[in-house]
């Protein structure tokens, strides 16, 4: 049996309606019949979308004894239940009532955003806001409940203390930043109703104005940078409409311009490649202007110069990183040398490499190609024979000085490295003077104060009499000249 309807809260039935309630009840239940006197009970709540519209009903006061009081039968308390249920849920899914609380209070705090905040505050323990994440961040954006495309209805309540009806500067947004901040930090599970709010709002950017764009656009930047929101908000400005009206790119200027102003380059740079976005800028234009260089133009255009410059290194990274898998794959495959020199040579004019950073990647690749023997007596001899294979492929690319020191760095770098070529290190530095990979000058800068920290007295030492040989051989080569002369 369910619990005595006494203990129901109600209020009064209006008029008209005790007649459905009493048949209702008395259609479920045939006992209940006879039993229910109307003038004694009050409405609680009706449920219109339930299979069984049901009435729930109390006692006003006690005239007959608790024998004569209803006690309803096992369905028609199952049926209460789900009424109530069902009608809870209905009423705290509705969120014009939120609505309204909202906006009345931001009315009356007006425009001090410090009063804005202590009403956000303080209505969290009031109102539902868990429920209701949309619309609060719907009124405090906009004013208002957006409807889907980014518009406020004619007919809807709206307010002034929002973002877009506030003054287009980035102190405003500043502060506005400071109302989200405190609001999120306060309530936490707000975070991620924001964070989907914000990438709402981002689709809806063509529903706004140029000046509400902006305001938006430097308040997510602020937002980004003081790690309220998560920079995959970013994916919503990937949209192909908006990516191919330019709505994406001009906002990503404010937006980035505030979020460096905040920070700098470098903070949003890791921001950027925690989501895996830091190669995925050029994406804000349509595919025909994904480049380099019209990227580089419209944000130093901009003002972002630094931004451009980041892009830059980025594809430049991105094109090593390829350049070395195909050059990895055509080794292995036994490509001839004069294929590989022309990819090679392609690739640095088209993505801007320079021959420092191809020399080092190729002799990363080439060292990558074999298995090196353990054994240090044996390694040596593997290396020079393996090494003078491609020394024509390294000579292509040490065709300036700066190259030829590069490549004696990473050579260094590699030795000490790799233990088991300690004692080689001299040996393939001979192998590539003779085979003119590497030249007198760089092999005597890099003796001289040019090398590394790694392994240093024991590299000095190795070349300590193929450098007196060289310097010898120069002033040989010098006294010759003079004596020519």
């Amino acid at each position: 049996m369910g619990s005595n309807i006494q203990n129901c809260s109600a209020v009064e039935l209006p008029s008209g309606l005790w007649l459905h309630c009493y048949f209702t009840i008395c259609a479920r239940d045939p006992s209940c019949l006879g039993r229910l006197e109307c003038s004694q009970f009050y409405f609680i709540s009706e449920l219109s979308m339930c299979r069984f519209p049901f009435v729930f009903l109390r006692q006003k006061e006690r005239k007959k004894s608790f024998s004569h009081f209803w006690r309803p039968s096992k369905c028609v308390t199952t049926l209460v239940q789900q009424t109530l249920v069902f009608s809870d849920e209905k009423e705290r899914f509705d969120p014009t009532q939120f609505q309204d609380c909202i906006i009345q209070g931001l009315t009356e705090t007006g425009t001090d955003l410090e009063a804005v905040a202590k009403f956000l505050d303080a209505s969290g323990a009031k109102l539902d806001y868990r429920r209701y994440a949309e619309t609060l961040f719907d009124i405090l954006v906009a004013g208002g409940m957006l409807a889907p495309g980014g518009t406020l209805a004619d007919d809807m309540t709206r307010t002034d203390v929002c973002v877009f009806a506030a003054q287009e500067d980035l102190e405003t947004m500043q502060a506005f930043a400071q109302v989200f901040n405190k609001l999120i930090r306060r309530y936490k599970y707000l975070e991620k109703g924001f964070e989907d709010e914000v990438k709402k709002l981002l689709l809806f950017l063509k529903g706004f104005s140029e000046s509400e764009r902006n305001k938006l656009a430097m308040l997510t930047g602020i937002l980004l940078a003081n790690g309220t929101l998560n920079a995959s908000i970013l994916n919503s400005l990937y949209n192909e409409n908006l990516v191919k009206e330019g709505v994406s790119a001009a906002f990503a200027v404010k937006l980035f311009k505030s979020w460096i102003n905040e920070k700098d380059i470098n903070a949003v740079a890791v921001s950027l490649r925690k989501v895996n976005m830091d190669n995925r800028l050029m994406e804000l234009f349509p595919a025909n202007k994904q480049s380099v260089e019209h990227f580089s133009k419209y944000f130093t255009e901009a003002g972002l110069k630094e931004l451009s410059e980041y892009v830059r290194n980025q594809q430049t990274i991105g094109a090593r990183k390829e350049l070395q898998k195909e050059l990895q794959e055509q080794m292995s495959r036994g490509d001839p040398f004069k294929d590989i020199i022309l990819y090679v040579k392609e690739e640095m004019k088209k993505n801007n490499i320079s021959e420092q950073t191809v020399i080092a990647i190729i002799w990363s690749s080439v060292m990558s190609t074999v298995e090196w023997n353990k054994k240090e007596e044996l390694v040596a001899e593997q290396a020079i024979k393996h090494l003078k294979q491609y020394s024509p492929l390294l000579a292509a690319f040490t065709t300036q000085g700066q190259s030829e020191l590069t490549l004696l760095l990473k050579i260094q770098e590699y030795c000490y490295d790799n233990i088991h070529f300690m004692k080689a290190f001299q040996k393939i530095v001979v192998l590539f003077y003779k085979a003119e990979v590497l030249s007198e000058e760089p092999i005597l800068k890099w003796y001289k104060d040019a090398h590394l920290a790694k392994g240093k007295s024991v590299f000095l030492e190795q070349m300590k009499k193929f450098v007196e040989w060289l310097k010898n051989a120069e002033e040989e080569s010098e006294s010759e000249a003079e004596e020519g002369d």
